[in-house]
Formats: structure tokens, sequence, C-alpha cells
């Protein structure tokens, strides 16, 4: 299978992924196939998640190889069901099902969750309301998922090992879910945003393609190396030309001590302003995981990054990953004096 990337003229990932079979080739000759005239996907698994509170699709083999990544027991492993675009489709029918939220298009993002709830399951289990409750859904829209309480959003959204690089099912299967459901179901990618060209997100945008989650991981294009085993150059452009195609897309940056600090977020910050000061940001906490054994950041330097992002003009802003470093109610309240309510995911 030719790269698609090296077709228009980039880098390929040079990722290697290692098959159920002990193999060893590219993610997308162990991710991706074409079979009796269908485009087939491997997939790990597929949840209502939380705090998402969306449809979840979990891909195996990825074309990033990152030292901190927290799915690579499948991103770096081909494991999992092969499916097609039909197979995704039947899984939204009995997902649509289950929706208690209907969004508009422009909410139809991982940010805008935590407008509706915090995930405490108190509505359910005591019948009150916590005291982080945002008050905006009845108990009756919680729903128990695998991942926890919250509400079912009517969104599908693909996460996990990332091939968008490779078009051709995305767009088969954006396509079929468009047709068969149309603005009852709006379509999201979470994503490195490696793959993303200018040619490929044309043509997911034209298949049905609704919104992005862009996790953006380093500004130096040395440490984005050295963490993720790619350049980033593709992904720098990525807001700016997002934002000219109209496309719906938040942002997801990472505080990882020694790594990505407060310099690199002004950086990112500053790119996102000149694009949209009002793109839909949310700092994440990184912790421990893989290959990465870097200490988390700490309630300090969670409130110095946020203040950082927010002084250089960016409008939208929430910290995520709160439990990797509140470790009481004492630390919460005060992480809520500091930023507010509104600005935790």
């Amino acid at each position: 299978m030719k790269c698609r990337l090296v077709e228009q003229g980039l880098s390929a990932c040079g990722n290697r992924i290692v098959s159920i079979n002990g193999t060893i080739a590219s993610p997308c000759e162990i991710g991706i196939k074409y079979e009796n005239g269908k485009w087939y996907r491997l997939i790990y698994d597929y949840v209502l998640s939380r705090p998402e509170d969306y449809l979840s699709i979990y891909q195996s083999a990825c074309n990033h190889r990152c030292l901190f990544c927290h799915s690579h027991y499948f991103s770096q492993h081909g494991i999992g069901t092969w499916m097609s675009a039909e197979d995704i489709v039947e899984v939204a029918r009995v997902y649509l099902e289950m929706v208690t939220v209907k969004e508009p298009r422009e909410r139809a993002t991982m940010w805008h969750a935590s407008d509706l709830c915090k995930h405490c399951g108190y509505c359910i289990e005591y019948g009150i309301r916590g005291h982080l409750c945002p008050k905006v859904l009845k108990p009756s829209q919680v729903v128990l998922s695998p991942q926890g309480y919250g509400p079912a959003r009517n969104i599908i959204s693909f996460t996990g090992g990332d091939l968008y690089c490779r078009t051709e099912f995305y767009t088969k299967t954006f396509k079929m879910i468009k047709r068969e459901f149309g603005d009852e179901l709006w379509i999201h990618i979470e994503t490195n945003g490696y793959g993303l060209t200018q040619k490929n997100l044309i043509e997911l945008i034209s298949a049905g393609l609704d919104s992005v989650w862009l996790d953006m991981k380093a500004y130096n294009g040395k440490v984005y190396r050295e963490l993720c085993g790619t350049s980033n150059d593709v992904i720098l452009s990525l807001p700016a030309r997002m934002k000219d195609l109209g496309i719906i897309f938040e942002v997801v940056l990472l505080y990882i001590p020694h790594w990505v600090e407060l310099d690199q977020l002004k950086q990112f910050a500053e790119l996102l302003v000149e694009v949209d000061p009002y793109v839909p940001t949310t700092l994440l906490a990184y912790f421990p995981e893989y290959k990465l054994s870097e200490p988390p950041p700490t309630l300090n330097d969670m409130v110095k990054a946020y203040r950082v992002l927010k002084s250089e003009g960016l409008k939208k802003v929430k910290i995520g990953n709160i439990g990797v470093f509140c470790k009481s109610l004492e630390e919460i309240n005060k992480l809520i004096e500091n930023i507010g309510l509104e600005a935790i995911s």
C-alpha cells in the first residue's frame, strides 16, 4: 500500500506497528484494508465515552508513536475487529436511540461537554446535584456508560489510532452516515493532524465531517519529533486552514513538565489567537504513561499555564484531567477560585 502522504510530496510517518500475528509493518498496512470491494478499518472498541459524552470509535494502528500514548496497547498494535462503513452505520443507529442531548453543529466538540455535566452521578445515585453541577440537564438525560455517568450527545467521534492520511474508508463512512442520519448525528474526529493535508481535509469535509479535535502536543519541532516521531509542520498550519474551510474545530494542548511548558504554550496561544481568539481550547495535564515517566504538572503549574493562554488573548480556555493535579476537594476549590468553575473541563 503506497503512502498517500508521499504521493502528495510529504514524508511518510515512519512508524511501524505490530500485527496480531507478530509481523511488523506500517500502520496503514496493519490498520486499514480494501477487500471484496469494501474498505475496512481495524476497530479496537466503541463506547459512549466520558468526559466527552459522545460515541467514540477507538481505532487501532496510528501514524504517531507518542512516548506518552495512553492507547498504546491498540494504537501501536493491530488488534480489534475489521469494520466496514456499513458496520459503523449500524453501530451509530443503535447509539442514536440512546441519545439524550441533541447539540447544534457548533457544539459538536469535546470542549462543550463540560457545559452540561461534570460526571459525578450524584443526581442518579443520591437524587441531588453535585457541588460542581452546571445545573443544565434533567436527571433523565444522565445515563450510565462503561466510563461513568453523563449525557449521550448526538456526536460520533473517531479516535485512538490516527490514519486520516488514508481517506478512502472515512469518506465512504462519512457519506453513508450523512445519507442515513443527516444532521441527526454530527461526525467528529480526534486527530494529531499529521495526515490532514489540504487535499485530505477537503475530501473529509466534502464527505460530511463536521468537527475536528486537533491534539497539537508540542510547538517546538525538535521536541515534537522526540515525543511523537514525526514533523509538526503540517500540524501547525492546520488551525488557519480549518478556519478558512469553515470546519468546526477545537484544540487540545498538553502541559508536560520539562517537555512542553509555558514557553511553548505561549507560542501556541499566539498562533491560535492570530487564527481565531475564540477557538475552543483545552489544556490537559499530562500524566506518566507508556514510555514517558516525567511527573505530572502541579496545580500551580496548571494555573500559571491557564493564565498564559488567557493573557495572550484566547477567550475560550478550559483545563482538563483535573484529577491528575488536584488530589483533594480543597485543591479543587483552590483551582475554582483561581480560574472559575466554567474553565474546568
